[in-house]
């Protein structure tokens, strides 16, 4: 109902209220409190029944999208859908129920599960050994980056302090590199997408403590020259780190480690379907090579012989402690789940089967939207907005648009090598079918781009809001609801 589309506040009336409390049975007041901790006029609070309430929240949460909704193909941050079976195993009372603090030898089954876990990433990724304990992918990069230092510095080796990123690595990397006290500098890309190998020479030296490298990049490209690349770092002495962002396509078909790189970080929500969870909680493991294991950060998990496990709080060679306990348990289950269920045998589907799915799209949609560089893509793919931009029609037009014909809009404007760049990944979860839809919505809106370009431009049309003034938004957001006068 439009009715209970309004603000909670516009749905008040004087007098109305949602709740019954006890008749208080005290002689305290309000005027017994002392001046400075009371306000000087009640709350505007609204003053609503508590059937308003549930119908306005109700109607509210159904405008929310999710992969629980509806496709959504927002390139570099894997939507996937998560399975129900990792909300279930992740409400067990037995895991649900745990503490922190508790002795280790009452928690047995889960530091097995991390145990597991952190086993089952090795075995995917080709590293030595993991740490679960970073809270995200972004707190993951900057734990992999203070290993690299820990281990140069064990080394007396000070003066590498230089990370080298591509301009075509994941937008984060350089962020993380700079919170480390590590200088960026950037190598550039050649015109088919990938690291300029001739470009990237000369600024290997002793002052190198790696690359940051994400493979297949962020225009979904495989880096073919990896193992030149990896064999150049190390001769000059430094690390090859991973972006883990766009491990996705390479599940089940090649491993990181045997690439060359050193340290890794997995973004669990990406890879390994656990919540993206608004923001968090999240989990960032961080894998390490077999030479960069006593560098991992405390606390970790130490098996004994007769297969007992203990949690070490401190470790001479450590890089640190980079979290209060041992991660987000519970998304670490969810993804321990997942990669159970799946199996040795379907691990291997995940990353040929989203392959499949972008090339598909990809190839479908090539005709009337450009694509800067032709080649077989991996999970994810970029276009450069419409092949025929004579009508103005932008990529944030085409993005508006899609809403209104109930697709969750890819990532627009990233990569920054393309002006009009609309990143695309359809994951490896969704059918033949719901790709056709996509394709045949975006195919038609090309269409509409050319025959009546201004319903593109003053796109969304049908969504609870329209389209805004983004910068006044950004800059000068409305963040206080300002109440003229409760209605009779």
């Amino acid at each position: 109902m439009k009715y209970y589309d309004k603000l909670i506040f516009d749905l008040s009336k004087a007098g109305r209220q949602g709740y019954s409390l006890p008749s208080r049975t005290w002689d305290a007041t309000l005027a017994d409190l002392p001046a400075g901790l009371t306000r000087s006029e009640a709350p505007a609070l609204p003053q609503v029944s508590e059937l308003d309430v549930v119908r306005h929240y109700t109607n509210l949460s159904q405008m929310n999208f999710g992969v629980d909704s509806g496709f959504y193909p927002l390139g570099s941050c894997t939507m996937k859908y998560n399975p129900k079976i990792n909300e279930e195993i992740a409400a067990m009372p037995a895991f649900a129920g745990i503490h922190p603090l508790q002795p280790s030898e009452t928690v047995q089954g889960v530091l097995r599960v991390y145990k597991e876990l952190a086993h089952a990433l090795s075995a995917i990724t080709g590293m030595a050994e993991f740490t679960l304990n970073p809270f995200a992918g972004a707190h993951g990069e900057l734990t992999g980056l203070m290993i690299i230092r820990q281990y140069h510095l064990s080394r007396g080796d000070v003066k590498r302090t230089r990370v080298i990123v591509p301009d075509s690595a994941h937008g984060t990397n350089p962020a993380s590199a700079a919170v480390c006290g590590l200088e960026i500098v950037q190598v550039k890309s050649k015109e088919n997408g990938l690291v300029d190998v001739e470009d990237l020479k000369p600024l290997l030296d002793d002052t190198i403590a790696g690359i940051m490298m994400t493979n297949p990049n962020t225009l979904g490209l495989f880096e073919k020259d990896i193992k030149e690349i990896a064999a150049l770092v190390h001769e000059c002495g430094g690390l090859l780190y991973y972006d883990g962002a766009n491990m996705n396509p390479l599940i089940g078909m090649v491993r990181p480690g045997d690439m060359g790189f050193d340290v890794l970080h997995l973004n669990l929500h990406k890879s390994f379907s656990t919540p993206h969870g608004g923001g968090g909680p999240g989990a960032g493991p961080v894998g390490v090579a077999a030479h960069l294991v006593p560098y991992l950060p405390v606390p970790k998990v130490v098996e004994d012989e007769d297969g007992l496990l203990s949690v070490v709080d401190a470790d001479g060679q450590a890089c640190g402690q980079i979290s209060g306990f041992m991660g987000n348990f519970g998304v670490l289950l969810r993804a321990y789940t997942y990669i159970l269920m799946l199996g040795k045998q379907n691990v291997r589907m995940v990353g040929p089967l989203a392959v499949l799915g972008a090339n598909y799209i990809k190839e479908s949609l090539k005709d009337c939207y450009k694509l800067p560089i032709e080649s077989v893509c991996k999970h994810e793919f970029v276009f450069d907005g419409l092949l025929d931009q004579s009508t103005g029609v932008t990529t944030l037009d085409i993005a508006k648009r899609l809403l209104d014909y109930g697709f969750h809009a890819p990532t627009i404007y990233f990569p920054l090598l393309f002006h009009q760049a609309i990143m695309i990944e359809p994951t490896e979860t969704e059918s033949k079918e719901t790709l056709d839809g996509f394709i045949e919505i975006m195919r038609h809106i090309a269409a509409e781009a050319i025959a009546d370009p201004e319903s593109l431009k003053t796109a969304p049309h049908t969504t609870p809001v329209r389209r805004l003034d983004e910068t006044t938004a950004a800059r000068q957001p409305v963040l206080r609801y300002e109440r003229q006068q409760l209605s009779d």
